[in-house]
């Protein structure tokens, strides 16, 4: 048997996927039982959560499928809610309308609203913090019982999903787990020391072959950490490389060690929490800003959380966030709650230029499986976009440079293909002529949407491009230039 390092080694020798380099939109789904309360305290962002309330941010976030834990921490918007609504009822009360919910379920009209919306991959969450599994696993939870659906909602998926000619992936929460942990959680300190050991280590490495060797899924998808050692969880990679050899992996496989042990000291957890909040304090305005995941030895990808890389990256990475503050459903977001679609989509275009992807997520509500409209709209104005533009989007690499401005200041982006050099001007072209600063270069020029030509002319160390007739997409224009050498 090869020893740790050989196999990370194997693991780390082996390249991204083309067709994961090529997708560049997936869609994230955040359902289950947390979406019948759908219900989470409005302090913004997750990172303003921490940087307002930080004592009890755990509890405090705006993350819907996190209820199963701020209920347990009295006096948070949750609990009162909880208690207003619900009373005692234990959480698990809320998985029998959950599934009862499902019977108005149709995944193929899922399917096809994926598609339709542009996005070339899926990735379902099958078990959030709160364990509750979306198939009927035969990996036994003796701290929860019966806490799996009798339908199978990820094969379901899974098949509606490939039938509609897109790629199918599973998220696993393996860092978190309140079955196994009930603990109430309020500070990051105590939210990374509670990842559970016992049996916890063997039943989450049992569920997520069975999600492998059951589902065959393209990508990979854990959150928080890992709770076994590395040597485990490099074996757990090469059996799914070889049982998915064009499967992908994230970044959020933090293995366990002695440091994460410690943290169940509740002086070490206190230690820690004072670092934390006197760090975010520092941050200010920048807290705001998102996550993003610490490098670990061995991914595929990395995943910044409401937040981006503002240059190109070597390591292919994917951006993952909601349309709103949370991933669940969430009862209270209106129209204002939402980030707007010329949001997204030029978040989406930067994301690309820079060598990353886009994990876009719904959160379906749970008494009849419905996604909401707001989130519908979004997904078809990337659709709309993507069906005029997306030669400048799919199966591209980052250019020698991501970004330009034009004369005026408006923001231009590039990427680029085999024999092509694509520039994306975002938000509304308002002339025929345009100059992008400092950029030479020569060919063939069209747009995309109307495949109208496009003339190119040097002036001095910029480029004068003249289109045919007016840009009328108010979202972004896209030219591709077919150069030669």
């Amino acid at each position: 048997m090869a020893s740790t390092a050989e196999t990370l080694a194997e693991l780390n020798a082996r390249p991204v996927p083309d067709w994961y380099q090529d997708a560049k939109f997936g869609i994230f789904i955040h359902w289950g039982a947390f979406a019948i309360p759908g219900f989470a305290p409005r302090l913004g962002s997750i990172g303003e959560a921490f940087a307002k309330d930080y004592d009890r941010a755990v509890a405090m976030v705006p993350y819907t499928e996190w209820y199963c834990n701020a209920i347990k921490v009295e006096g948070t918007p949750s609990a009162e809610f909880h208690r207003t609504h619900y009373g005692d009822a234990p959480y698990r009360d809320f998985k029998q309308p959950f599934e009862a919910g499902l019977a108005q379920w149709d995944p193929a009209a899922w399917a096809e609203a994926f598609r339709d919306a542009g996005a070339r991959y899926v990735v379902l969450v099958t078990k959030h913090h709160d364990g509750l599994c979306l198939w009927p696993s035969e990996v036994e939870n003796r701290h929860e019982r019966d806490w799996t659906t009798a339908r199978d909602i990820v094969g379901e998926l899974a098949a509606a999903v490939r039938a509609a000619g897109l790629r199918f992936g599973v998220y696993y929460s393996g860092g978190i787990d309140w079955t196994f942990n009930r603990r109430p959680l309020r500070t990051l300190g105590d939210f990374i020391a509670s990842t559970p050991g016992g049996d916890y280590p063997a039943y989450a490495m049992a569920q997520v072959r069975e999600l492998i060797d059951r589902y065959e899924p393209s990508v990979l998808w854990n959150d928080i950490s890992w709770p076994t050692r590395p040597g485990p969880l490099y074996r757990l990679f090469a059996d799914y490389y070889a049982a998915v050899p064009d499967g992908v992996v994230n970044d959020r496989w933090v293995a366990g060690s002695v440091q994460r042990d410690l943290l169940r000291i509740p002086l070490m957890r206190r230690y820690v929490d004072r670092k934390i909040k006197a760090a975010v304090a520092k941050q200010g305005a920048d807290a705001s800003k998102g996550i993003i995941p610490p490098e670990i030895p061995h991914s595929d990808f990395r995943t910044p959380e409401y937040a981006a890389f503002a240059e190109i990256q070597a390591k292919k990475w994917e951006a993952t966030r909601g349309m709103s503050h949370s991933f669940g459903f969430n009862r209270n977001d209106g129209e204002d709650d939402y980030a707007s679609a010329e949001t997204l989509i030029h978040d989406f275009i930067d994301a690309v230029a820079r060598n990353g992807n886009l994990l876009l997520n719904v959160g379906p509500r749970a008494t009849d499986a419905g996604i909401p409209g707001e989130q519908l709209e979004r997904l078809r104005r990337f659709g709309g976009w993507l069906r005029a533009n997306g030669e400048a989007i799919y199966g591209t690499r980052p250019w020698t440079r991501s970004d330009a401005e034009t004369a005026c200041g408006q923001a231009v982006r590039f990427t680029a293909a085999p024999g092509r050099v694509n520039l994306i001007f975002k938000g509304p072209v308002a002339s025929n002529r345009i100059v992008v600063r400092n950029l030479s270069i020569e060919g063939v020029a069209r747009r995309l949407d109307d495949g109208s030509p496009v003339a190119l002319e040097a002036l001095g160390p910029d480029l004068l491009l003249t289109f045919a007739g007016p840009c009328g997409d108010p979202l972004a224009t896209a030219v591709t230039i077919e150069v030669s050498g």
